[in-house]
């Protein structure tokens, strides 16, 4: 459909809404004068009757107190009572529609709505996803159920259809955690890190009891955010720990993040505790145990290189904190004064900032070359 045919339909359709209401609401005035000579507004007419009756109520009411005298008052309520009957002489019934009008209009308002949506909408997606449906739906709904682990080949001739089922079955079935926690795998074999992390945050606020989505949720976040342990991400894996002080995985990522944050100390508790929990399974774990004394080995090099850092405090004027939004990001890097690449830089979020101040360690560990270190700093 054109621009013009659109719009020119669009035009058409207004112009005969407008019509029909201007005839359903204006017919019954019209009916009106054919009564009487004269048209008369007799919604105004009974305001005025009823002001005249309240008049003639507080007349009685002055009389009563005292107000005013019996003469006066005969007066008044004469000439009141006069004026009422020629305004009541007046009167004529107002012409309301009637259940035949009312019955038009509830008909054709639905009716006119569902014309102008079929014949000026763009219905395409969801004629698509309709489509979607019939033909991949059941499979979709397969997979999300784990009734089958891989698709029919047909089923990929159109993947965004078997993706747009998917969707659409989830949210059909919004608090199956399990169906989140399938759609998020889908998301990552696209690459999609954002869609699949909400897809699992779904999943784990509907089911925080579940080890493996738990799992799941805090080892993709841990790696999403380039392997640092956020408070969601330490949340997540010390509730598993809580439930299960011997899950391996937890345990691991602990490790890792607590080195990645250069907790050293914290990090080789966590080696240790792993090591004690793989001894003290049954079987040969000789080179699972010789993977974590490489990790050790690794962790005590980097204690080494960080301890040959430098410590650097950041102080924010007062003045300018409420200027500091939640999403701002802080950079710390050291420089020659010659210019050149840092030496050594960091990335930080501002929340590291407590009451205006942060104290940061600068090391090699932060070098962004491998042959520009602090250490070559130094030799310089």
């Amino acid at each position: 459909m054109t621009l013009f045919s659109t719009f020119g339909l669009f035009v058409t359709l207004s112009l005969l809404i407008a019509l029909i209401f201007a005839l359903i609401a204006i017919m019954p005035w019209l009916r009106a004068p054919r009564l009487q000579s004269k048209p008369i507004d007799n919604q105004l007419l009974d305001i005025n009757v009823a002001v005249f009756r309240e008049r003639l109520a507080e007349l009685q009411t002055d009389k009563d107190s005292g107000t005013i005298n019996n003469s006066h008052y005969q007066n008044q309520k004469l000439e009141l009572e006069r004026q009422l009957l020629d305004v009541q002489r007046q009167i004529t019934p107002m012409v309301t529609p009637d259940v035949k009008s009312r019955l038009i209009v509830a008909a054709w308002i639905p009716i006119l709505a569902a014309m102008a949506y079929l014949l000026i909408g763009n219905r395409t997606p969801v004629f698509d996803l309709w489509t979607a449906e019939d033909k991949v739906g059941q499979v979709a709904d397969d997979l999300l159920t784990a009734k089958i682990d891989k698709p029919p080949s047909w089923a990929f001739e159109d993947g965004r259809q078997l993706i747009s089922a998917m969707q659409t079955n989830v949210h059909r079935n919004a608090d199956d955690p399990n169906r989140w926690m399938r759609l998020s795998e889908l998301f990552l074999s696209m690459e999609a890190t954002d869609s699949a992390l909400e897809a699992l945050s779904r999943a784990y606020r509907l089911a925080p009891e579940n080890e493996e989505i738990a799992t799941t949720y805090a080892q993709t976040s841990f790696f999403v955010n380039e392997g640092q342990l956020d408070a969601n991400i330490r949340r997540v894996l010390q509730a598993i720990l809580a439930k299960n002080p011997q899950h391996e995985r937890a345990q691991m990522l602990m490790a890792m993040g607590e080195t990645r944050s250069s907790n050293f100390a914290q990090a080789q508790g966590w080696i240790k505790r792993l090591q004690g929990s793989i001894v003290a399974k049954p079987g040969d774990h000789t080179k699972a145990l010789a993977s974590l004394d490489e990790l050790s080995n690794y962790v005590s090099t980097q204690e080494k290189q960080a301890l040959e850092g430098i410590d650097v405090t950041v102080k924010i004027n007062a003045n300018l904190l409420p200027l500091v939004k939640a999403d701002d990001v802080l950079f710390v890097a050291i420089r020659d004064v010659k210019g050149g690449p840092p030496f050594a830089a960091k990335r930080l979020p501002i929340s590291i900032i407590k009451q205006g101040e942060a104290s940061i360690r600068l090391s090699n560990l932060d070098a962004m070359m491998p042959d520009r270190t602090l250490n070559s700093a130094r030799s310089d």
